[in-house]
Formats: C-alpha cells, sequence, structure tokens
C-alpha cells in the first residue's frame, strides 16, 4: 500500500492531470510513444522505431504491432493522433484551460495517420527535442473524454474513490507480459503531514512526499529512502532593467557571495538536486567544465564591487556608489518571496541570503507577498531579487528563460549571443550537434550571469521494500519499474 497526497482528483482523466501524486499512477497505466530513459534519453516505447526527414520537419514513428488497449482493442495509429490532436485543440484553446500537455504544440504543427502503425508529424521546427514532447499518454481514439479510459500500460484502475483511496490491478492485454507486483493499494491523504503519519504508524508500506520532514527517515534501519527530482526549479532571479542589478558586477558578487551548497545541506536537509545552470546536472546535457565561475569567494567578490566603484563612504556598513547625477547610492534592493504551502524553507532561505548579503555591505530587505502579487511583479519588472521556481519541462531548452522578451525571461536579461544559441538549439537534429549547443548556452549563461539557479526540489519515496531496479528516479514516474522488478 502506497500514501499519496490527493485532494483535487475527482475523475481519472490522464491527459488533464490535475495532481502530481496521481500522475505517478497514470504512469502504470498509460503509454507514450516515447520514453525517456535512465541516461535522460529518448527511448521507444509504444513506438519501436523512428525516422527523420533530411530537413528535419517530417518524423515518421513506426508502432509497435500487437499492442493492446487494456479492453481489448488493438492501438492504432489513429489512437496516437486523436490523443494528440485532442491535446493539441486543448492547447490553443481560448478558453485559458490549455491542460497540463500545453507544450506539445510548440513542438508539433500536425500529425496524421499514414497507416495503422504509422505516425507523420510535422513539426513545428527541425528539433531533436521534439522526441522529448511524445512522450504524452496515449488512450483511445473513441475515449478522449472518457473517466478512465483504457490503457496500454501495465496495470488498470479496478476501484478509485476520490480522497479515499485506489486499487491498480493488472492489465489482461499487458504488451510487455504479467507485472510482477498484482495488486497495488493507494491511500489518499489531504495533507502532507498526513502522508508521512501514516508511514510513521505502518498503515502504508511506502509514500511519495517533497517534505523536508521525511529527512528524519533516511538513516533509518527498516526504511529505504529513494530521492527523486522533480522538474522544479529554484532560482535567484535578477532584474536586469533595476538598479543596481543591471550592473554585471553586482550580479557576479551576489553570485560569489551567496552559498548554494549551505543552503541545501542546512536549509532543504540535502533534498534536492545542486545545479549553477537551467539544466540537470549528472546528465548527457550538462556542461559540468565551469566550475571556475560558481565557486563560492565572497574575497573576489568585493574585489569586483570595488573595481567598479562600489565604497562604504560613510563607514555605516553598505556599500555606495556615485550615480550619473553625482550622488551616492546605496547597494540596495529587495528580495521578494511568495506564500507556498507546506515550502516555509523559503522564507529561511531569503533570509539567510539577504543576511549573507547584508554581512559584505549590501542592504537586502525580504518581502514576503502573495503568489498573485509576485507574479504581477515579476510580468512588469517591479522587482529586484526574486526567490521563485519554474516548472521545467521534460525537453531540456531553457530557451523561454534566456532569449530575448520571451515568456518566462522575468530577468529583462537582454544577450543577442544567447538569443541566438537558443535559436541555433531548436535547429538541431542530433543529440551530438544539440548537446554541443547546449554546452554553448550554459558557458554564456555562466559568463553573463543572468541569474542564479539555486537546485532542482527533490522528494522521497520511503518504502520498506524494494520495487524497482530504476537508476533516475523522477517525479511523476515514481513507481516505475515495479512491473518487472523481481525480488529474487
Amino acid at each position: 500500500m502506497v500514501g499519496i497526497q490527493s485532494t483535487k482528483t475527482v475523475q481519472l482523466r490522464p491527459l488533464e492531470p490535475v495532481e502530481r501524486d496521481m500522475m505517478s499512477i497514470y504512469d502504470l497505466m498509460y503509454d507514450g510513444l516515447i520514453t525517456i530513459n535512465d541516461d535522460y534519453l529518448p527511448e521507444g516505447n509504444l513506438a519501436e522505431s523512428w525516422s527523420m526527414s533530411p530537413n528535419g520537419k517530417n518524423w515518421t514513428f513506426h508502432l509497435r504491432e500487437g499492442v493492446y488497449f487494456s479492453n481489448g482493442d488493438e492501438l492504432t495509429a489513429q489512437d496516437v493522433v486523436a490523443t494528440a490532436n485532442w491535446i493539441l485543440a486543448k492547447a490553443n484553446s481560448s478558453s485559458g484551460d490549455t491542460g497540463y500537455y500545453v507544450n506539445l504544440k510548440y513542438f508539433v504543427d500536425t500529425i496524421t495517420a499514414e497507416d495503422e502503425y504509422t505516425v507523420v508529424v510535422k513539426a513545428e521546427r527541425a528539433y531533436f527535442g521534439l522526441l522529448y514532447a511524445m512522450t504524452f499518454p496515449v488512450v483511445p481514439a473513441w475515449a478522449l473524454e472518457s473517466d478512465n479510459p483504457p490503457g496500454t500500460g501495465a496495470y488498470i484502475c479496478d476501484y478509485f474513490a476520490p480522497r479515499v483511496g485506489l486499487r491498480l490491478v493488472p492489465n489482461p492485454y499487458w504488451w510487455q507480459g504479467q507485472p510482477q507486483v498484482t495488486t497495488i493499494l493507494f491511500e489518499m491523504h489531504d495533507k502532507a503531514a498526513e502522508v508521512i503519519e501514516s508511514y510513521e504508524y505502518n498503515r502504508v508500506d511506502a509514500i511519495f512526499t517533497r517534505s523536508i520532514a521525511s529527512a528524519q527517515y533516511k538513516g533509518g534501519s527498516t526504511s529505504l529512502a529513494l530521492d527523486y527530482r522533480t522538474n522544479q526549479l529554484e532560482c535567484l532571479l535578477m532584474n536586469h532593467s533595476a538598479f543596481p542589478l543591471n550592473r554585471q558586477s553586482v550580479r557576479e558578487a551576489i553570485r560569489l557571495i551567496v552559498d548554494v551548497d549551505k543552503i541545501a545541506s542546512s536549509i532543504y536537509n540535502g533534498m534536492v538536486e545542486r545545479t549553477d545552470t537551467p539544466f540537470i546536472a549528472g546528465t548527457w546535457m550538462y556542461n559540468d567544465g565551469l566550475d571556475s565561475y560558481f565557486r563560492t569567494d565572497p574575497q573576489r567578490a568585493l574585489e569586483l564591487l570595488e573595481a567598479d566603484g562600489w565604497y562604504d563612504v560613510d563607514d555605516d556598513g553598505v556599500l555606495e556608489r556615485l550615480n550619473d547625477s553625482g550622488e551616492y547610492v546605496e547597494l540596495a534592493m529587495t528580495l521578494d518571496i511568495y506564500e507556498e504551502p507546506d515550502n516555509d524553507v523559503r522564507l529561511e532561505t531569503a533570509n539567510y541570503i539577504a543576511d549573507t548579503l547584508n554581512a559584505y555591505g549590501f542592504k537586502v530587505t525580504v518581502q514576503t507577498q502573495k503568489f498573485s502579487d509576485v507574479q504581477q511583479a515579476l510580468s512588469v519588472g517591479n522587482f529586484h531579487l526574486c526567490l521563485a521556481a519554474y516548472a521545467m519541462d521534460p525537453c531540456p531548452d531553457a530557451g523561454f528563460l534566456l532569449m530575448r522578451t520571451n515568456t518566462g525571461n522575468y530577468c529583462r536579461y537582454r544577450s543577442d549571443d544567447m538569443t541566438d544559441l537558443c535559436s541555433s538549439l531548436r535547429k538541431q537534429t542530433t543529440q551530438a550537434d544539440y548537446q554541443r549547443v547546449l554546452f554553448q548556452i550554459q558557458e554564456q549563461f555562466a559568463r553573463d550571469c543572468p541569474f542564479l539557479c539555486l537546485f532542482y526540489r527533490s522528494g522521497t519515496v520511503l518504502t520498506r521494500r524494494m520495487y524497482t531496479t530504476v537508476r533516475d528516479v523522477r517525479e511523476y514516474e515514481l513507481l516505475k519499474g515495479i512491473d518487472t522488478f523481481r525480488t529474487n
């Protein structure tokens, strides 16, 4: 039995997920054309192979034959096309409810069935990243609006009571055979603390949790802790259109002073995966040759500030600098954070950053606001520093954060070189070329210091029994491998 947090899911709608823990359940029930393997590379799933046209704009996916949905209907290309077109229609809807898989519209122009087992995708651009978008769950063409539609995954749901529980049993038509674990029960809880309590009192065998409090169980003799990476990238944003953060020396000084490793260990209890760029460390996409840019060095920070004209002219502990009008201005700024349920560590992090910077001549004031107020401030550029998180797409492409005027570029970062690199990335059709441009993007990121990447948040699966051999445990796939895991 597995304990999860679920209060909003009232129907099993894999194309319209509303809670993160439920997505790990859907992952056992539904398959996509592509899956992302332990090396974070695309791998065939419902598609056993694919090919690309010479110009990279047309991709042909060849489906496995003899794959059946849990109701006994054979999977065909028409089901894939109908599912994708439903997602695209929702993504392009003017209603405002664009759905979880909205990013598919940025990759796919049209999708058609060439025959029963061949899907042809006309891409928005010639782009290796398209493969990461083809992971959406496929359901039968007739079941797009159905509750608990048939899937091609290892399990089906034969019992579901919202906010109470859910049961998975084997899909009799699973294309990979008989699952090793034949029944998985889920107990649903309203709050994160209740999930941990259910594990503590032995009411469940395993739980999914992102609570910092779960760290206390990691060293226990009766528990196994499987840390998993979420897609939530925590950042310290810096507004390039606001003085003094429009000066690179100030941004670099902040990077040199703030000890992110200390935040990770002391405040987050290690429940993070560190990264210095917007990409996942330890994977093929990460440029690990940039350490010299990201070492904590407060003395070097003070030297940079002094070279840029910052001095404590009135001996009050705050650095000042002459502005264009010949007046001294302080190295002062605000640090905005937003209220977030079950995440008081963000305020602790903000206070630590402010205290640390203030010890080196900054004057940083922390402001806690409603999420909507911070969102508005970011959108209009009315902030200095802001602790915020991005929900990163599975496709390794941070252009929405880094390109001029793009939607997520709240920092007002303007670099023609970076914009050109991000545009170039979206023209690469092989992994080798894609990786080469990704490395160049990270080098430019390190040189320009547009903002600070802190870490990807992580969570923990606490379990009393091992159930998987997966090396890279990821959010939304937390039970991956349970269907094929053998205990002896």
